[in-house]
Formats: structure tokens, C-alpha cells, sequence
């Protein structure tokens, strides 16, 4: 159950379908959120796959990332007894039942649990059969929460790695091609782990352009050639890249037996959303365009776009963008920075919403998905002696966003296809 901190939890969109009256603006945006997650579900997507191109019993089992357990759920719901063993690893474990045990592990920053759980994916993969039929479930988040480190690199190197990354304003592309050069799992490493078994991999997509080798930084794809500008990197960062092993290469035999396969993407998600916009009266429009770029810049042109558009549509954006962070951050994450820089745009315009989460339940280093904000936002915590502006500067919008009551918590969701941005407003 998706909830916003006002005025209430909201109901889910199932009682809409057959009116012809379209619902309150935030109960709407939620709603189609809601069916954009059930859309991209893990363990739907999973066994829907499975069903329809069955890869035959007797499989080992290894899922990693935020959908790891979703994903793992519907791999049991097809192959049942048919999976010999697993490992699954993930961020968020708490209340799984699963026939294997589950481990958790860092994320956004990567800590001892992740350099445990890459010494278990080891160990699983040397026990394994030469001729084990392998399935592996990739979701967004695996690039934390499983490493192997080369000999010269630490977890505290690591860790102040990923931290600069996180700051640094990299779209995920270019994290990940640093990232690949400081581990033994990524960049098809794990697939010269597992060589020469047959490996089938079912992803979640959580990457511009979906592709495969930037997806948790591409274990089972070739990476050959995307090493990064060592120029125009830190020197702490370039210390740790001397420590890097070749890569394998395109070529490489180890990729012969993977067969790679998306199985819920971004633009799934974005056109369910816009389907339950339809279903509950209102018109919708998917947005093309790719989201990216700064997080406050793009929530205020967003905000801009949503004011001289046609009113009575909901408008469906998606993708990922980034936040250049102070030395002292605040709360928050990329989708409250971009949702309190649109309600700066929107403030003042009764009627106008617009919802900004990620699809994993998380936005930045928080509990909270997102926020939903509104043309009152700035007004309600400003009345709590707040300013937007020097939130924003801050990279503390989450605070902000908790006294206007408009933060949004999901709780894990069981998928990662980014982020979503929804915007209506009504006729005028």
C-alpha cells in the first residue's frame, strides 16, 4: 500500500475502472503508479517468462539486487523442486520465506556484507556442476550489493568510491564503467566465473537504453572498450583503477553460453501508468524523452511544461536524473529534489500535482520513494519558517517535503525499472 504523509493513506486505484468521474488528483497519480509497479513486478515478470519459454529442471539459482527475492519468488512459483540450489542477495530481506536463505546487503554504499556475499557467490559458483543449467535474476542494485574486490582495493576504498560516485553527478553509464574496473564480478567476470556452464539471465531493467552490460555494471556482459577517461577522474579514483585486471573481451568464449534476456523495463512501467490514467476517466500522454540531467533543473522544467500543457491529461515522464551534492548534504534523494523544484514552479496554481518516485521504493540514501507535490507545497512548510530555495540548495528537500506532508513511502517494492514522474492539472 502506497501512502502520502497528507492528508491520508491514500486507497488503491481498484474502485475506478468503471467511473466516468475522474478521481482527485492524488489519488489518481497514485493510482497509476501503483499499476506501473504491478506492471514491472519481479516475481510477475519472472514466472511469466518462465511459463512461456520453460529452460527445463535441475537449476541452480542466482538472484542479486533490490528484486532479488520478488524475482527468486517467481522462479519457485514455475521450476518449483526443479531449482537444485540458490544464493539470493538483496537489499531489504525482512519478512521473506523462501526455501533458501536470503542475505542482505549494502546498498547505495556497498559494506562487509557485500564483500561476504561476493566471497558466497564464489564459493556457490565453484561448487557447481560443469554442466549446471545456471539462471541468474538481475535487478538494479546488484552493483552494491555483491563485490569481489582486486588485491590492492579495500572495502573503506570502495566505500569512498562509491560515495564520490553517488555525488559526482555521473549518470549511471559512466558510474558503472568505473565501477567494472574495481571489482572481480563485474564486466563479465562472473560470466568467466560460471564458463562453460549454460547460463540463462532474466533482467529488470534499471538503465537508459537497456543495456545489458550496464545492468548492476554487466556480470555476464562483455565491457571491453567503455573503460573510463582516467583524466578526468580523482586521483584517489585513478589509484584504485591501476589496481583493475583486464576485462574480457568481446570475443571471450565465456559469453557463448549466456543467453540474456530484459524481461520489464522503464517504458513498460510508463505505459501501464498511462492505461490506468485511461481506465479511471482522464486522458494520459507517455512522454518520450528520456529524463535526465539535474534533478532541479528538470523538475522545474517538468513543472513548466505541465502549466502550458492542455489541462485534464496526466503526463507520464520517466528515466534518471542526478544531484550534484554539497559537502553536507541534507535528506533527500534525486526524486524529492526534483519534485520540491517543481513546486516552486507550481506554487500558487490550484489543481496542478505532480508525483516524482523511484521504482525500487527508495529515493536516495532514504526510506521514502519520493514525494507528490502540489501548488500549496511551498506554502504548507513555509508556514513551519522553511524556504524551498535554500532546501534545494541544501540537498535537503526531504525535510522540506515532511513539513508540507507531502513525501511518499512504498516501502520495497519488488522492482527497479528507475524513476517515474507523473504531472495533471485540470482544465482551466
Amino acid at each position: 500500500m502506497l501512502s502520502v504523509l497528507w492528508p491520508k493513506p491514500i486507497v488503491r486505484g481498484t474502485g475506478y475502472g468503471a467511473m466516468t468521474r475522474v478521481p482527485e488528483p492524488r489519488a489518481l497519480l497514485l493510482a497509476c503508479f501503483e499499476a506501473a509497479l504491478a506492471a514491472v513486478d519481479g516475481r510477475t515478470s519472472v514466472s511469466r517468462f518462465l511459463r512461456a519459454e520453460p529452460i527445463g529442471s535441475a537449476v541452480h539459482l542466482v538472484a542479486i539486487g533490490k528484486a532479488a527475492v520478488p524475482m527468486a519468488q517467481g522462479a519457485l512459483d514455475v521450476l518449483g523442486a526443479g531449482i537444485v540450489d540458490a544464493i539470493v542477495v538483496t537489499k531489504d530481506a525482512a519478512g521473506v520465506s523462501l526455501p533458501w536463505p536470503v542475505r542482505e546487503a549494502g546498498h547505495p554504499v556497498p559494506d562487509l556484507r557485500s564483500l561476504e556475499a561476493g566471497t558466497a557467490l564464489r564459493d556457490f559458483v565453484r561448487r557447481l556442476p560443469r554442466n549446471a543449467v545456471v539462471l541468474v535474476l538481475l535487478s538494479g542494485g546488484a552493483s552494491a550489493l555483491v563485490e569481489q574486490l582486486p588485491d590492492g582495493v579495500s572495502l573503506d576504498d570502495l566505500r569512498r568510491l562509491t560515495d564520490w560516485l553517488l555525488g559526482s553527478g555521473l549518470d549511471i553509464a559512466a558510474m558503472n564503467r568505473i565501477r567494472k574496473c574495481v571489482s572481480r564480478i563485474k564486466g563479465g567476470r562472473l560470466a568467466e566465473m560460471l564458463h562453460p556452464r549454460p547460463v540463462h539471465c532474466l533482467a529488470i531493467s534499471d538503465v537508459p537504453g537497456n543495456e545489458p552490460g550496464a545492468i548492476g555494471s554487466g556480470p555476464l556482459v562483455a565491457a571491453a572498450g567503455s573503460e573510463p577517461e582516467q583524466t578526468a577522474l580523482p586521483d584517489f579514483v585513478n589509484r584504485m583503477l591501476a589496481h583493475s585486471t583486464p576485462l574480457p573481451s568481446v570475443g571471450a568464449p565465456c559469453f557463448d553460453a549466456v543467453h540474456f534476456k530484459i524481461i520489464a523495463t522503464l517504458e513498460d512501467a510508463k505505459q501501464a501508468a498511462a492505461r490506468a490514467a485511461r481506465t479511471r476517466g482522464a486522458e494520459a500522454q507517455v512522454e518520450p524523452k528520456f529524463l535526465e540531467g539535474d534533478a532541479a533543473e528538470a523538475g522545474t522544467r517538468l513543472a513548466q511544461a505541465l502549466l502550458e500543457s492542455r489541462g485534464g491529461v496526466v503526463h507520464v515522464w520517466g528515466g534518471e536524473t542526478t544531484v550534484r551534492l554539497p559537502s553536507r548534504p541534507g535528506r533527500g534523494g534525486r526524486n524529492q529534489q526534483l519534485a520540491l523544484a517543481a513546486a516552486l514552479e507550481l506554487q500558487g496554481h490550484r489543481g496542478a500535482h505532480l508525483l516524482a518516485v523511484g521504482t525500487d521504493g527508495t529515493d536516495g540514501p532514504t526510506a521514502d520513494a519520493g514525494a507528490l507535490v502540489d501548488g500549496g507545497t511551498v506554502a504548507r512548510a513555509a508556514t513551519h519558517g522553511l524556504s524551498a530555495a535554500e532546501a534545494l540548495a541544501r540537498a535537503d528537500a526531504g525535510t522540506f517535503l515532511e513539513a508540507s506532508g507531502d513525501l511518499v513511502n512504498t516501502g520495497p517494492t519488488g522492482t527497479n525499472v528507475m524513476d517515474l514522474v507523473l504531472g495533471w492539472r485540470p482544465h482551466t
